[in-house]
């Protein structure tokens, strides 16, 4: 007996798109669905895990990924893509990944085929980024400090 063989994430994609993704209804940006988003505690600290382990590991690169996608079907199917690759969720649109360039260019290829296998107005960025730069980000809106997190402490002489 044949083993059936997987498909490849791209060739799911396809196969939604001819199902019928097309006719599917708009997407309600209205619902604030924060099933599966760890506490902001736990996303600072899967970022600074990420921060840490890049110093140590030689050839791995550190990039954001955003979306805007309108089909709730096709961005829960890149969501579980991109979690499946390693990339942590920063928030609902933005992981942040700390992978081989391999792997980056994996996802990119991948989610550029996904864009171009069916019509629309999606648009999706992966931005690579320095540890600098990713220690020198600043939160706004939340309790936390990511100076403090990052231990970029200064000290004063009077």
């Amino acid at each position: 007996m044949k083993k059936k063989r997987s498909l490849t994430f791209v060739e799911k994609m396809h196969k939604f798109y001819l199902a019928g993704l097309k006719d599917s209804p708009p997407p309600n940006r209205m619902k604030n669905n924060m099933d599966g988003i760890p506490t902001i505690e736990q996303r600072v600290e899967q970022i600074m895990g990420i921060i840490k382990n890049n110093r140590e590991s030689k050839g791995k690169m550190i990039y954001f990924v955003m979306y805007d996608i309108e089909s709730n079907k096709v961005r829960t199917q890149i969501v579980k893509y991109l979690i499946k690759k390693g990339c942590v969720r920063v928030q609902k649109s933005i992981f942040i990944a700390n992978t081989d360039r391999k792997v980056y260019d994996e996802i990119k290829n991948d989610l550029k085929e996904v864009q171009e296998c069916y019509e629309n107005k999606d648009s999706i960025l992966l931005i690579p980024v320095s540890t600098d730069e990713v220690r020198a980000m600043k939160l706004i809106g939340e309790n936390i400090d990511f100076d403090l997190v990052l231990k970029n402490r200064n000290t004063l002489f009077f």
